[in-house]
Formats: C-alpha cells, structure tokens, sequence
C-alpha cells in the first residue's frame, strides 16, 4: 500500500496531491501529539512497531505486491494518535528498506491513517461493548473498513496520477479485497485478546485534550 517516489512527481495534479497529503498529514499528527502522554507512549511504539512488521511482509499476488497493514488495529487502540504512530513507522521503512519514499510520505501516512481514525471513530464503542460478539464484530469490521478505505484512497491517488496508472490502481483494490478479510480476522482476534488481558489499552480518546465535549 505504498506509493513509490516518483509517479505523483510528474504532473501538476500529482503534486498537488503530494502537498495536500503532506499537509492533511501534519494536521493529522500534530492532533495525536497533542493527546500522547508519558503512560500511553509505550502503547504508541508497540502498535508502531506492529504496524512497521506487518507492513513489511509482501505477498505478490496477481503482479502486485500485497502485505497486512493492522491500521484499523492500530485506529482502535489509538484514535487520532495512530498518525504519529504510522508516520514514524513508514519514516523507518523508507529509510532502512526503500519502500514509499520521503516526497510520498505524507500521502502515504494519509492513506493508511486516516481510515484509522475512521475506524477508531465507527467501531471504538462497539469493541469496549460487553458481549464479546458484538466486540468481535466490531474488530472485523475495523480491520476490514481500514483497508478497504485504505485501498481506496490508494487507488484514487494512482488514478490521479494519469492513466499509465489508473489499471494499478484497479488491480490494487482486487488484490486487496481478500487481505480485508484476513485483517478483519486478525483485528477480531486482537480485540477479544486485548478485552481480556488489557481492556484499559481500548479506552484511548478519539479527539485531543480540551476537545472530549465535542466527542458524543
């Protein structure tokens, strides 16, 4: 689910979507630093980490390149605070292995963190609910609402980028449809674990300090 350096690059549309995700992204990072604090940043790196593993491990599949993302795991444990957590994770995939790249980092944080703050903002109640059905449920749907906006987002900035791309960009959203439901899977699994052992870890506020009035 990365964009690589270059195809947005060449056109002024792709520019201008390389500096509207650049600044939709500081918005959005500067909105979860504001609510971090000493007692949640360890719950940041791990869920940083996690992402940073699971988006390293790619599958090909049908010429394109696939991989788990977790956002709608790392949206449920971290509302707004998912940006830092998944900008920093893409910073240190680009650095040490190559993927994305600095000119398409803002994008590609938009991509992957704003569908999980979508889904921190539809399924958070559901997964604190006391049946553990309904708690499952809310994870499936988490981890397949993150990638399938994700994969739509995606898809959409490819298209932008000319008509060279806009077939990528259809064979994108097929090849990620199966990866949606094994990240609702996945993310149904890790919110029936986390109910159990650290129920606490699924209270993070959706809105930064001084904004909680405004969240329902």
């Amino acid at each position: 689910m990365h964009i690589p350096e270059g195809p947005l690059s060449v056109s002024a549309v792709g520019l201008g979507i390389l500096g509207a995700g650049a600044a939709l992204t500081a918005v959005g990072t500067a909105l979860g630093l504001r609510r971090l604090d000493y007692q949640r940043l360890p719950r940041v790196a791990l869920l940083s980490s996690a992402f940073f593993v699971a988006s390293l491990i790619h599958v090909p599949l049908g010429g394109a390149s696939v991989h788990l993302v977790l956002n709608g795991l790392v949206g449920l444990v971290l509302g707004w605070a998912a940006f830092p957590a998944i900008f920093i994770a893409l910073v240190l995939q680009s650095l040490l292995f190559g993927f994305g790249g600095v000119t398409t980092l803002g994008v590609n944080t938009l991509v992957m963190a704003l569908p999980a703050v979508a889904c921190y903002a539809m399924f958070h109640r559901m997964a604190r609910a006391r049946g553990e059905m309904a708690a499952m449920a809310a994870g499936f749907g988490a981890g397949v609402l993150g990638i399938v906006l994700g994969t739509l987002l995606l898809a959409v900035t490819l298209a932008a980028a000319g008509k060279p791309f806009e077939t990528l960009a259809e064979l994108v959203i097929l090849a990620h449809l199966p990866v949606a439901v094994i990240e609702g899977l996945v993310t149904a699994g890790a919110v029936v674990f986390l109910r159990k052992v650290r129920p606490e870890l699924l209270d993070a506020p959706l809105l930064p300090a001084g904004w909680e009035a405004l969240d329902g």
